[in-house]
């Protein structure tokens, strides 16, 4: 099933040159990307992105390190898009995640993994308007 999901290089990983190597692994993977832009996110809108998480005890970690540096938003579409990016990037801790995947391969910590994806078409839907206007998406 072709669908579309978003990933973010998040600041570590932009700080770090590895935009290219995401961007790679998910050309190399056959998927088109859609849309592509460099933000830095502001407090509210972190705060908005991470709203799942308000409750949890980590939630202002997030959202001071998403907004500690330049991300870069990406949208792809592809045959099963929300799953293989999961499986690609790998586990969210970084520390645990499988050698092949972006975070076993970059990643050094839990926060500092790299790379965000949304897990579910719920979460992409939510997700992508935050990062993304209609108009800034290109349709193949």
């Amino acid at each position: 099933m072709i669908e579309r999901t978003l990933l973010l290089v998040k600041p570590d990983g932009v700080r770090r040159g590895l935009i290219g190597e995401v961007i790679s692994r998910l050309e190399r993977k056959g998927f088109k990307i859609v849309a592509l832009k460099m933000v830095i996110m502001n407090k509210e809108t972190a705060e908005e992105f991470y709203s799942v998480h308000k409750d949890k005890p980590f939630y202002k970690d997030l959202v001071e390190f998403i907004t500690s540096g330049p991300i870069v938003g990406i949208i792809i579409e592809g045959d099963s898009a929300i799953s293989v990016a999961r499986m690609i990037i790998g586990t969210t801790d970084a520390r645990k995640a499988q050698p092949g995947t972006i975070r076993g391969d970059f990643g050094l910590s839990i926060q500092e993994n790299v790379v965000h994806a949304s897990d579910s078409l719920e979460s992409y839907n939510r997700e992508y308007k935050i990062i993304f206007r209609d108009d800034e998406i290109i349709n193949y």
